[in-house]
Parts: C-alpha cells; sequence; structure tokens
C-alpha cells in the first residue's frame, strides 16, 4: 500500500513541475535576457551533474583530468562523439597504466 502512495506522490511532484510553467507564462516571453537564460539552463544542469562525477569515475583523479581535457580539446574541434569519448576513454586509460 505504501508503494502506491509513493508512485502517486511522485506522479504528481512530476506532474506540478511540468505545468506550473505552462501556466506562470501564458504570454510569450519577449525579454531577450530571460530567453537567453532559459536557452542554456539545461546545458548549465547538465554540466553541473556530469563534471564532478568525472574526476570520481577513476581511482586517480590525474587519469580523469587527462580523459577530460582530451576530451575538451576534441570537442573544440568539433569532432563526433564517438570519437571524442572513445579517446578519452583510451587517455584515461593510457595514463593509469603508465602512472
Amino acid at each position: 500500500m505504501s508503494m502506491i502512495i509513493y508512485i502517486a506522490v511522485m506522479a504528481g511532484v512530476t506532474y506540478l513541475i511540468r505545468m506550473i510553467p505552462f501556466t506562470v507564462f501564458r504570454k510569450k516571453i519577449k525579454s531577450r535576457f530571460l530567453q537567453s537564460v532559459l536557452y542554456y539552463i539545461p546545458y548549465a544542469v547538465l554540466s553541473a551533474m556530469t563534471f564532478p562525477a568525472v574526476f570520481y569515475s577513476t581511482d586517480n583523479p590525474a587519469t580523469a583530468a587527462v580523459g577530460t581535457v582530451i576530451a575538451i580539446i576534441l570537442a573544440y574541434f568539433r569532432l563526433p562523439l564517438t570519437v571524442v569519448a572513445l579517446a578519452a576513454c583510451v587517455s584515461a586509460l593510457v595514463t593509469g597504466l603508465l602512472f
């Protein structure tokens, strides 16, 4: 019985989180500043959730740092995601084997 209550509460909270913006913002947002803030929120949240986990993904923070630097450099040059991910993993592995 308690599991049904938990699921109902989670469903209600999820519904409210998605419904409230539609009821509060009925008109089109004309502020360029607010539009730019809302545009970058998904990227900021994703970065805040992902970036700390990168440094705890290996036992040695130096290997994670090397993999991160390689990934940032390759992403800067707009290489495909698969290439960036594989190069970061391989560089972290090689760094871990060498040090």
